[in-house]
């Protein structure tokens, strides 16, 4: 066995040092998350004005008890590392706002039904994390709700469903799904798109 010897100055430095650089990078992180997770900093850029209005009229933002759940609430995660896979997966909506693929009512709605299905599909791959930080299926008084919703909370989660699998539109206005041509070319040009991000 060998003896127990004590760090040299120089590996006690090093280690001080890389202590505090990773403390003061986690805290400035997490500083940066703080702050763009504010409403104002989502409703900041001019694409989000049509998302911010539709959400004005929802429960989601003013209701009878005062609760109010912020862009961040329902987009953002609140554990460490799926906050961060979000926040680098936001830097396409800077991108976009940027280059303008949004900045009028009609290229929005154009790329709405897109946008949605995205959000859903993220949902839906979390099992709805974000809506279940509020919402959960435990929690429920189901004696206080209408027959349907009780019939349908009590076999969501036997059913293996999750909360957007039937709240889409919850907070945002509900696009209408492209027909089948439609559809078609978008899918036509994704494929188009992936294969030019390859080359």
């Amino acid at each position: 066995m060998l003896p127990f010897t004590c760090p040299s100055k120089k590996a006690t430095c090093i280690g001080l040092v890389i202590f505090f650089v990773g403390a003061f990078a986690y805290g400035g992180l997490n500083t940066f998350f703080h702050y763009t997770n504010r409403m104002e900093f989502c409703t900041s850029c001019h694409t989000m004005v049509i998302n911010y209005e539709e959400y004005k009229e929802t429960r989601h933002y003013k209701n009878a008890i005062g609760v109010q759940a912020t862009c961040a609430d329902c987009h953002v995660p609140k554990e460490f590392f799926p906050k961060l896979k979000a926040k680098i997966m936001a830097a396409k909506d800077v991108y976009h706002e940027i280059i303008g693929t949004i900045d009028t009512p009609e290229k929005y709605e154009k790329h709405r039904w897109k946008m949605a299905s995205a959000v859903w599909e993220k949902m839906r791959a979390s099992d709805s994390r974000e809506c279940r930080s509020c919402h959960d299926y435990e929690n429920m008084d189901l004696s206080e709700q209408d027959r349907s919703a009780r019939r349908k909370h009590t076999r969501a989660p036997l059913e293996g469903k999750t909360c957007i699998d039937c709240h889409t539109g919850i907070a945002h206005e509900e696009p209408l799904e492209p027909d089948e041509e439609e559809a078609e070319v978008a899918g036509n040009e994704k494929e188009q798109e992936v294969a030019e991000n390859k080359e």
